[in-house]
């Protein structure tokens, strides 16, 4: 959830101060999986740049293409990480990310409604019971 909610967001460039650390699409504002296809491409090598930002330049031209933290690198350098990112990453996996990124944020959007059990489910609140019997 974590992996597809800072990868959502970063394609759709919710930064905050208009940044442009980890926008790694050509189309921002539109949620695609372009996150993850461009951090992985092999054709891109990451410099590091200034105070924990890094360049990320074509490796043919030197062409500067994207901006990164390392926040957004570390999930092509972790390996439960990198596994995640290779699954989205995936010409088929488009669908699978805006499934999974807009599941996770109705959860997120969820998390402070005690009035609904599940999303669009309405219920009454909950009360708190206590796990040990009372005296």
């Amino acid at each position: 959830e974590m992996a597809v909610l800072v990868a959502g967001l970063r394609v759709l460039d919710a930064n905050t101060g208009r940044s442009q650390l980890g926008v790694f699409t050509d189309t921002p504002g539109h949620l695609t999986n372009d996150f993850f296809v461009n951090l992985l491409d092999m054709r891109t090598v990451w410099t590091p740049a200034s105070d924990g930002s890094y360049e990320g330049r074509d490796r043919a031209t030197g062409a500067l293409r994207w901006f990164g933290s390392r926040v957004d690198l570390v999930f092509g350098s972790n390996s439960e990480l990198r596994a995640i990112a290779e699954f989205y990453a995936c010409d088929d996996a488009k669908d699978a990310f805006v499934t999974a990124f807009v599941a996770a944020w109705a959860k997120v959007m969820g998390l402070d409604r005690f009035d609904q059990r599940t999303p669009g489910e309405y219920a009454a609140p909950r009360r708190y019971s206590s796990p040990y019997p009372k005296l």
